[in-house]
């Protein structure tokens, strides 16, 4: 026996509804990583009462807003393995160019 077509309509939306709870559940997560292990700005005076470790320094001027060199920054950052950063000089020349110091 067939089930009638209400039966396979339910069906079908529980498995959409499932896929949906499992993707929003995996992009939520994901953002809660990325947070947890996105590298922090911090003032240089900061820097020197944690006591800080100097791990190299990195640039951006790929960016028209602060905001996206702030977080091109704390990517570049990560990837560097640093906590922290501090931006040592910026400017703006129709992109943002900045220059900032990596601690770990």
């Amino acid at each position: 026996m067939l089930p009638d077509q209400s039966d396979a309509d339910s069906l079908w939306r529980g498995k959409i509804v499932k896929k949906i709870i499992s993707v929003s559940a995996l992009l939520f997560t994901a953002t809660l990583a990325f947070n947890a292990s996105a590298a922090k700005e911090i003032s240089r005076q900061q820097a020197q009462d944690m006591n800080l470790d100097k791990i190299g320094t990195i640039t951006t001027n790929e960016t028209h807003a602060p905001m996206d060199a702030k977080a091109d920054l704390s990517a570049k950052a990560d990837k560097l393995g640093g906590r922290y950063y501090v931006i040592i000089a910026a400017e703006e020349r129709g992109h943002m160019l900045a220059e900032a110091e990596v601690y770990k």
